[in-house]
């Protein structure tokens, strides 16, 4: 089977589970339902294809394949700056309360922080992606223990507020922060249409893609400025997936094994999508929303990291 064939078998099944998701069990009400359910598979749609976009990049740049941008602290981050405002100003302060505010904190704290980051850490010469990863290991270790110490001494009361927003949620989606996001998305991709001509070329590493002629260092710095606004933007709009990435890049390469990103990207995406609307209508029709989606995708994504390192992938 060709991975053209691959790729329309995958878009017809998001056209069918999306289809399902919006039609079925409707109820009489249908000017309130199915805009609802439109703007939360818009917001599965954005996530899922943000994400996904965001690993394959990243997975390419690190040359591995069991690394995730999560590996940078991002989603850490994220949770630090939900409990601090939590802590110091409360629940019912604007900037928890009001979700376009917190949406453009949230983001704009990530990305200052992951651009301060890289130039920080690439200002020397001597400095390479490891240590880059290395250095992100540690700081989202350290967010971590800042948001659990604020949590033990946080009001139980605000601790339920700091305690949902651990877990990603596509109900109750923001239309405002949809469409903020969206164009937000689309400038980001627009901007890394120049920069894909060199992904094929970063897969084979460091040495051959200099050898080749690209200006590496300048080529890399540009792509992961641009995985830390798709990350920062995903987690922000819903809340953090820690392995949703993992999953759907590893899944992709094992359904379509090929190495061209022409075909890996919109396979991740489509395959990305399928997980996220699939995995929502279990939560809603087979749990009746006892769990969330982030917990299913947290715990199978789990297990795969564990099945990869069993499996050896970091010689891959």
């Amino acid at each position: 089977m060709s991975n053209k064939t691959k790729i329309i078998i995958l878009a017809v099944g998001v056209l069918l589970l999306i289809a399902l998701f919006m039609f079925t069990n409707l109820g009489s009400n249908l000017s309130y339902i199915l805009p609802r359910r439109g703007y939360k598979i818009l917001a599965i749609v954005l996530t899922g294809s943000t994400i996904a976009f965001a690993t394959i990049i990243f997975q390419t740049i690190t040359n591995n394949r069991i690394l995730t941008p999560s590996i940078m602290g991002l989603d850490s981050l994220y949770l630090l700056i939900q409990t601090f405002i939590i802590f110091v100003f409360g629940s019912t302060s604007m900037s928890a309360a009001n979700p376009n505010l917190n949406f453009f904190i949230s983001v704009g704290l990530m990305i200052a922080f992951a651009g301060l980051f890289y130039k920080i850490l690439f200002r020397g010469e001597d400095r390479n992606i490891y240590f880059l990863l290395l250095i992100g290991i540690i700081f989202g270790t350290f967010f971590s223990s800042l948001s659990t110490f604020m949590e033990v001494l946080i009001d139980p009361n605000e601790f339920l507020v700091v305690q949902d927003r651990m877990f990603a949620s596509f109900n109750n989606v923001n239309t405002d922060i949809l469409t903020v996001s969206l164009v937000l998305i689309v400038a980001v991709v627009i901007y890394f249409a120049r920069f894909f001509k060199y992904l094929d070329v970063l897969a084979l590493g460091k040495e051959h893609a200099v050898n080749l002629g690209v200006d590496y260092d300048y080529v890399v710095k540009r792509l992961l400025i641009i995985v830390a606004i798709l990350i920062s933007i995903a987690t922000a709009l819903v809340g953090p997936i820690t392995f949703l990435g993992l999953l759907v890049a590893n899944v992709t390469y094992e359904f379509l094994k090929t190495h061209e990103h022409k075909v890996l990207i919109p396979g991740a995406v489509l395959v990305s999508i399928v997980a996220l609307v699939g995995g929502q209508l279990i939560v809603e029709r087979v749990f009746s929303f006892s769990t969330t989606l982030s917990v299913i995708i947290n715990f199978i994504g789990g297990v795969y990291f564990i099945y990869l390192l069993l499996r050896g992938s970091k010689n891959w």
